[in-house]
C-alpha cells in the first residue's frame, strides 16, 4: 500500500481524510463497537429493573462505574503513555468480550444486582484504558488540520449507533433477554480488536520512539494536572466541565426513570426515545467543525451548556414524550458539540508524549462529580420526584454558564486554520516530555 493511502505524502500534497485508509479502518471498526454499547445503554438498566425495579440501584451502578473510571484514571495517562497504544486497545476489547459474552450465562444461573456490580468494575477499568489510548491515537492517524473533523466523524458513529443501538436492543430483549443484549456488545469489542491488527499509528508523528517519562509514579501521574493548571483555558474548562458532569452523568437515568415510571411507557418507548435523541449527536458531530471555525471554542462550549440546562429542565416537567424525546435532541446535540470542541482542543495544545496523562487528568477531574451527580440526582428524584430534581439541574446549568462568562472562555476563539491559541508551540514540543505550556 502507498504512503499516500496512509497520510500525507510530500511529492502528492496532504491527503484527504476521506482516503486515510488507518483512520478510516479505524473509524469504522469503532462504530461497530460503539453500535454495541449504545445496545448496553438500553439493556443494563432493563435488567437492573429486572431485578430490583428501583431507580436507586441504577443510579448506585452508574456510581460505582464512574468511581473506578476515575480511579483508574489516576494511572491510565501514564499506561498510554509508556506502552504500545494499539496493542492496548486490543487487549482492553478483548477482555471486554469475554466479560460481557459470559454475561447472559452468570445472568441465568444467579439473575442477581450483584452480578452487575461484579462485572461492571473490571469492565469500567478496561473502558477507562481503552477511552484513554482512542483519544491519543487520533493525532497519530490524522494531521492537525483534519482533528476537528476527524473528531466529528468519530462522534458521528456515535450518534448513530444512538440512533440505533437502542432499537437493536429492543428487539434483543424481546427475542431472549437483556442479558443477550450485553452479549452482542461484547462481540462488537472482539471485531474492533480485529479491525485494530489492521492500523497503523504514528504516521505523523515524527519517527522517534515515545519517551518513557521520568520520574517514579506520582511524579509522572501529576505530570498531566500541571499540563492542565498552566493552560488558562484548558482550567477553565476542567473546572467547570466538573460541575456539568454532576449534571449529565445522571440526566440519561433520570431521562429513564421519567419515561418507564412517571409517564408509564414501555422499554420500546424508551428505545425509541433514546434512538431519536441521537438525531441531536448526529447533527451536532457534523456541524461542530463549521460551528467551531465561525463562532470560536468559548462561544460553541458555552453554549453546549446552554443547550443542555435547557434540555434538563424540559425533560423533568414535559407529559408527553414527543415533548421529552425533543429534548433529549437538543441534549445530545449540547453534549456533542461541547465534546468535539473539548476533545480537538486537547490534542491540538498537548505535546504528544504527554496527551495520555494531560487526558487522564482531564477525566479524572471532570468525572470526579460524577458519580456522586448520579447517585445524588436518582436518589433524590427517588425522594422528590423527576421534575423538581430536573429544574434544580437545569438551574446549575445556568450558574455553570454564567460562571463561564467571567473566564477565559468568553473571548477563546481558534487561531490560524481553525488551531487553538498555543497550540503550535505546544505540539513543536512534543518530543520534549516537559510538563508545561
Amino acid at each position: 500500500m502507498s504512503g499516500g493511502d496512509h497520510g500525507p505524502d510530500p511529492d502528492r500534497g496532504p491527503v484527504k481524510l476521506s482516503r486515510n485508509r488507518d483512520f478510516t479502518v479505524f473509524w469504522l471498526g469503532q462504530a461497530l463497537s460503539v453500535l454495541g454499547g449504545s445496545v448496553s445503554l438500553l439493556a443494563l438498566p432493563l435488567l437492573v429493573f429486572d431485578a430490583t425495579g428501583d431507580v436507586g440501584q441504577l443510579g448506585l451502578l452508574t456510581a460505582v462505574s464512574g468511581a473506578t473510571g476515575i480511579l483508574t484514571g489516576t494511572f491510565a495517562g501514564s499506561v498510554v503513555d509508556r506502552t504500545d497504544r494499539r496493542r492496548l486497545m486490543i487487549g482492553c476489547d478483548l477482555l471486554r468480550a469475554v466479560l460481557l459474552c459470559a454475561l447472559p450465562l452468570l445472568w441465568a444461573v444467579s439473575p442477581r444486582i450483584w452480578v452487575l456490580y461484579v462485572l461492571t468494575v473490571p469492565v469500567a477499568v478496561l473502558k477507562t484504558l481503552f477511552d484513554v489510548a482512542y483519544v491519543t491515537a487520533v493525532p497519530d492517524l490524522v494531521p492537525p488540520r483534519d482533528l476537528t473533523a476527524a473528531n466529528g466523524r468519530l462522534m458521528s458513529t456515535f450518534a448513530f449507533g444512538t440512533l440505533l443501538g437502542p432499537v437493536a436492543a429492543g428487539l434483543i430483549t424481546t427475542g431472549a433477554d437483556a442479558g443477550w443484549a450485553l452479549a452482542v456488545d461484547g462481540a462488537t469489542f472482539a471485531v474492533s480488536a480485529l479491525t485494530l491488527r489492521w492500523v497503523r499509528f504514528g504516521r505523523h508523528g515524527d519517527g522517534e520512539p515515545r519517551p518513557a517519562g521520568g520520574g517514579g509514579f506520582r511524579e509522572r501521574f501529576l505530570a498531566g494536572f500541571r499540563f492542565l493548571w498552566a493552560q488558562p483555558v484548558l482550567r477553565s474548562l476542567t473546572v467547570l466541565l466538573t460541575l456539568l458532569t454532576f449534571v449529565t452523568m445522571g440526566a440519561t437515568d433520570l431521562l429513564i426513570f421519567r419515561v418507564l415510571h412517571d409517564l408509564d411507557r414501555s422499554a420500546a418507548t424508551l428505545g425509541y426515545v433514546i434512538a431519536v435523541s441521537g438525531l441531536g449527536a448526529v447533527a451536532a458531530a457534523f456541524a461542530a467543525g463549521r460551528l467551531r471555525r465561525a463562532l470560536g471554542f468559548g462561544t460553541c462550549w458555552l453554549g453546549s451548556v446552554a443547550l443542555i440546562a435547557v434540555a434538563v429542565t424540559v425533560t423533568g416537567v414535559a407529559r408527553s414524550v414527543p415533548v421529552v424525546a425533543g429534548a433529549a435532541v437538543v441534549f445530545m446535540f449540547g453534549l456533542t458539540l461541547g465534546g468535539v470542541c473539548s476533545m480537538t482542543l486537547r490534542q491540538e495544545i498537548t505535546p504528544e508524549p504527554l496527551l495520555g496523562r494531560v487526558t487522564s487528568a482531564f477525566w479524572t477531574v471532570h468525572n470526579a462529580a460524577g458519580p456522586v451527580g448520579a447517585a445524588v440526582l436518582t436518589l433524590l428524584a427517588r425522594r422528590y420526584g423527576v421534575p423538581a430534581v430536573s429544574l434544580a439541574a437545569g438551574a446549575l446549568c445556568l450558574l455553570i454558564l454564567g460562571a463561564g462568562l467571567l473566564t477565559p472562555l468568553r473571548g477563546s476563539r481558534p487561531g490560524p486554520e481553525g488551531t487553538a491559541p498555543g497550540a503550535v508551540g505546544a505540539r513543536q514540543g512534543r518530543g520534549s516530555g516537559i510538563a508545561g505550556p
